[in-house]
């Protein structure tokens, strides 16, 4: 039988203890560099997505088109081709007026609004809603968007009237988009309905309403104001 004496068991002891020590270390190394490997940085981390609101009426909500062929989804398309982190919410209700939108607005803006495009006016002219009170409703919803969030960046869409709703109402209507714009420190959309408005090929049988091709002329008067803002 073999005798082990306590100094060669003290000495084996230390040796296990040493081995198993550098061991632990060794594995305690590995797996902090592996974890450092696998944290993702700053520089990787995925953009924060920001809203693009836009709300108006039958010509935001694509009245007599499909989803895709509204402007606002044409838009969604351009700024997912650059990848871009927005998200356009069409909030176009079809007859809304600015009276109807200033009641409608404040459940709208219970998500998040980082852009605001506003596109309405266009039923009051063809009513002929009183210039004073269309000017005062468009003033009320972009204080709302204002006192609710301050940093979001405004744009206003200009409307126009045909001529037959006479030369003097026209002439009012006309100047309220691009005085409240400056008033308001907006970016302006001169015309919502440039090279589209009583061409007999870009829209519907009612005249009114562009087509899918008028659609597209639409999404690009309105993307020549937003590609400056969401670089």
């Amino acid at each position: 039988m073999i005798q082990i004496s306590p100094i060669m068991l003290q000495t084996s002891l230390k040796f296990f203890l040493l081995a198993l020590g550098l061991g632990m270390a060794a594995c305690g190394g590995n797996t902090t560099e592996q974890t450092q490997n696998q944290s993702p940085t700053a520089a990787t981390a995925p953009a924060k997505t920001k809203n693009i609101l836009i709300f108006g009426n039958s010509l935001t909500a694509g009245y007599g088109l499909e989803p895709a062929e509204a402007y606002p989804a044409l838009l969604q398309n351009r700024i997912d081709s650059l990848q871009l982190p927005y998200k356009v919410i069409n909030a176009g209700l079809s007859g809304e007026t600015t009276s109807g939108g200033n009641s409608r607005l404040d459940w709208v803006l219970k998500n998040p609004v980082d852009i605001f495009v506003l596109e309405l006016g266009g039923n009051d002219g063809l009513r002929g809603i009183p210039a004073t009170e269309t000017r005062k409703n468009l003033q009320t919803m972009m204080d709302k968007v204002r006192t609710k969030y301050p940093q979001a960046t405004i744009v206003l869409a200009g409307m126009q009237v045909p001529p037959s709703m006479g030369k003097k109402y026209a002439d009012e209507f006309k100047v309220i988009y691009p005085e409240l714009a400056q008033k308001n420190k907006a970016l302006l959309i001169p015309f919502l309905l440039e090279k589209v408005g009583g061409e007999v090929a870009l829209n519907q049988k009612d005249g009114i309403h562009p087509n899918a091709e008028g659609a597209k002329i639409v999404a690009d008067n309105v993307w020549a104001i937003l590609k400056d803002v969401v670089k």
